[in-house]
């Protein structure tokens, strides 16, 4: 049987036990294994074993005249290296990510020592190899920046960008909501290509499409980093869908206008007594059936 047809079948592993015995007793049999074990072991996910293999093969019966007793162990050698250079520069290009689950908080240091909280279902990216001169972070859900003074910081979201250079501010960006707050420093604030500047104290909020005013923030920290959510003449439905996010319940809401103004706060640590701090003030009833929680008004 052909060289060829041995080799074709035994990378489809179709090879009988008398074809076995033929293929092994070829003279590029050690050669090929271990070709195929370096592939293997160094292969990305979706690398075509097969196909690589045998390009490998036509390759050096191509330019294989008077092979020496080192050239078989330098393909090898370079084939090896090959794919581990591209691995490597593949995986150090590679954002690192960081998510959180419902009512689940955690904080991370970025490589420049700023640090960033992450509230609950909340998503971060960076790109490490590139900090030192693009210090970029793309997020989806709420978190607290401590920036560490340098060069330009910049926070993308889905609605829009937070540059800074040294400061503390607040960025949430759920589902048709975006607010920043900040707490320390200069913020600026790129929403439909027009730049606004947040001072200490100032906050910029965008529900539905629309720009909300608010008052001064007093507080030196958002409310959430106390395990706690606070409200000030804000939709229902913001309270409702930040309490989802704490305590991984659902709402079904009977008769209730969920756009009407709340103000008030609720705990992350005791699911009774937030439900209360929720429904009480508005006279609204509730009933819970596993993790489905059926609000209405008599």
């Amino acid at each position: 049987m052909e060289k060829e047809l041995l080799i074709s079948k035994w990378l489809n592993n179709d090879l009988n036990d008398q074809e076995l015995e033929a293929f092994k007793a070829i003279e590029d049999y050690d050669d090929l294994v271990k070709l195929s074990n370096g592939v293997q072991a160094f292969k990305a996910e979706d690398y075509n074993t097969s196909e690589e293999l045998e390009r490998a093969l036509k390759t050096i019966q191509k330019t294989k005249k008077k092979p020496t007793h080192w050239f078989k162990p330098a393909m090898q050698v370079a084939a090896i290296l090959a794919i581990c250079f591209s691995l490597y520069y593949y995986t150090t290009t590679l954002d690192t990510t960081i998510t959180t689950d419902v009512a689940q908080k955690t904080t991370i240091e970025l490589p420049d020592a700023s640090t960033v909280s992450l509230n609950a279902k909340s998503y971060l990216a960076y790109n490490e190899k590139s900090w030192s001169h693009e210090r970029d972070v793309e997020l989806d859900g709420e978190a607290f920046f401590k920036v560490a003074k340098g060069s330009t910081f910049k926070v993308k979201t889905k609605t829009g960008t937070v540059t800074v250079f040294g400061t503390q501010f607040n960025v949430k960006q759920r589902n048709h909501y975006f607010e920043v707050i900040c707490y320390e420093g200069i913020v600026g604030v790129t929403y439909n290509s027009q730049l606004t500047t947040l001072k200490a104290g100032d906050s910029f909020l965008i529900i539905d499409g629309k720009l909300i005013a608010k008052e001064k923030e007093n507080r030196t920290t958002p409310s959430w980093l106390n395990n706690v959510s606070q409200f000030e003449s804000l939709p229902y439905k913001e309270v409702l869908a930040e309490f989802e996010r704490q305590y991984d319940v659902t709402f079904n809401v009977q008769n209730i206008d969920t756009n009407q103004l709340f103000t008030g706060s609720f705990a992350h640590n005791n699911f009774n007594l937030a439900l209360k701090a929720i429904t009480l003030p508005l006279h609204v009833t509730y009933s819970k059936t596993n993790h489905t929680i059926t609000l209405k008004r008599d």
